[in-house]
């Protein structure tokens, strides 16, 4: 399911905004803006998180963060190189729209989480840009297989 949603199928896209929306539903959303961890380059951002976002917005009334964050460049993917390029050097491949950030309550959602470090590392950056980070969702966990 994961690696359908990272290449943006339309189907995983629809099944991960029905599981955000499915563990949002209880919360009043309308004043928070959704704003998703970025992708490893501009193209693999946009094809993740561009529909998914806006679709989950509009079930849940929250506002859209995703014009609010810019991906340039390109970084290794932490989860499979375990370098955490976006923890160390954010600033070189994202750019926030700080006007639209400043004093805004905001939810950070990334499609999985293997130490949490970029995760964090975008929060402060967010925090950095006036947002209020009030808390983090993660679609799926990285988890180590043994072999046998």
């Amino acid at each position: 399911m994961i690696l359908g949603f990272k290449n943006g199928r339309n189907l995983y896209t629809r099944w991960a905004v029905r599981q955000c929306y499915q563990a949002l539903l209880a919360n009043d959303l309308s004043e928070v803006v959704i704003v998703c961890v970025p992708a490893s380059t501009p193209c693999s951002h946009a094809r993740r998180w561009k529909r998914f976002s806006s679709m989950l917005c509009s079930l849940t009334g929250a506002i859209d963060g995703y014009p609010m964050v810019t991906v340039s460049g390109s970084r290794k993917r932490a989860h499979v190189t375990r370098e955490y390029e976006l923890a160390t050097n954010i600033k070189h491949f994202v750019h926030f729209d700080e006007h639209s950030l400043r004093g805004r309550k905001v939810l950070l959602i990334d499609d999985i989480v293997t130490t949490g470090q970029s995760a964090q590392a975008f929060a402060g950056a967010l925090e950095a840009h006036g947002a209020h980070v009030i808390g983090q969702l993660f679609l799926a966990k990285t988890r180590k297989f043994s072999v046998c």
